[in-house]
């Protein structure tokens, strides 16, 4: 590969109109690269110079800083071609609802009703507060609930209250407003898997108590 020298008032053009264009890099040559990064170029491709350690390197004709300067930055593309986000939490028991919500709603002392709603792998796609206050039908609409799961494009959803007592036996309200939730995700076609409550370090499900 050829050694393309470049010119210094050249590439100070190109800095400059980078920064008054707030414009990405992306149409520059691998020399041009190199040289806004400060490393000489040694005649070599990017695939060429991603197989080298830093001897071959600086047998090449970089110095010691630049070597080190492209390693890092070869390291560093390598970890942003592996980088994958951190996989939805997925949630297989009631358990998996509490160990995920409980942090936030232990010291609360008012009643947050929450949703989880899940795609069909029961991986959480979105968690929405529908209600802050005491748990009654006039808070808590099926409406609400599922305008979100629309938006959501969910598949299932769980819904999640705190009793700030402590203590997570369910009420008879509770009870009235599962079995709403219930029957208008049948109509819907999204399934209201449980309704779990959650207490001081303990918890209750309604689907394993034979409420759903």
């Amino acid at each position: 590969m050829e050694i393309i020298m470049i010119n210094k008032e050249i590439m100070d053009t190109k800095r400059q109109m980078i920064r008054e264009t707030n414009n990405t890099v992306s149409y520059l040559c691998d020399e041009e690269l190199y040289s806004l990064l400060g490393i000489k170029s040694i005649g070599k491709n990017i695939k060429e110079i991603s197989g080298m350690n830093y001897n071959a390197l600086t047998l090449a004709g970089m110095k010691d800083s630049e070597a080190i300067k492209t390693l890092t930055f070869i390291e560093l593309s390598r970890r942003l071609e592996n980088f994958r986000e951190d996989a939805k939490p997925k949630i297989n028991s009631p358990e998996d609802v509490y160990r995920m919500l409980y942090p936030q709603l232990r010291e609360e002392k008012r009643e947050f009703f929450i949703c989880l709603y899940l795609d069909t792998k029961n991986q959480v796609i979105s968690k929405e507060t529908i209600s802050i206050g005491s748990l009654n039908a006039n808070i808590v609409h099926p409406r609400e609930v599922f305008k979100a799961a629309l938006l959501a494009s969910a598949a299932h959803m769980i819904v999640v209250h705190n009793h700030p007592s402590g203590d997570p036996t369910p009420s008879r309200e509770d009870i009235e407003i599962t079995k709403k939730l219930v029957e208008t995700g049948s109509i819907m076609g999204i399934d209201v898997l449980d309704h779990v409550i959650i207490g001081d370090g303990r918890h209750f499900s309604l689907k394993e108590a034979g409420h759903i």
